[in-house]
């Protein structure tokens, strides 16, 4: 894998909804291909649902399935306000980061 970049950020600016989900796979797929560590921003996500959830965990283990990385490094407020009311923090293990500022 000589070729392949160790690591790529993948910013998400679409709702992660049912209605995203096939495009959203497909893109988190083809990214996570790419590259050894894919750091997913989802600081522009404005609403996540459980087929938004279900692609995060499934980014997640087929990293882990392939020996790569796959970090959320920011969070939307819809996104922290999901991932802490169905405690799954521990599930994807990044920290969640608190908004400076909510208002």
């Amino acid at each position: 894998m000589a070729d392949t970049p160790t690591a790529s950020r993948l910013a998400l600016m679409e709702d992660m909804t049912i209605y995203n989900a096939m495009t959203l796979k497909t893109r988190l797929i083809e990214a996570l291909a790419g590259t050894d560590r894919l750091e997913l921003d989802l600081s522009g996500v404005a609403e996540i649902d459980s087929s938004g959830l279900q692609l995060l965990i499934m980014i997640k283990r087929e990293a882990t399935r392939l020996g790569k990385q796959a970090p959320i490094v920011a969070h939307s407020e819809a996104v922290s306000e999901v991932v802490d009311f169905l405690n799954l923090a521990a599930e994807f293990g990044d920290p969640l980061l608190v908004p400076a500022h909510q208002g």
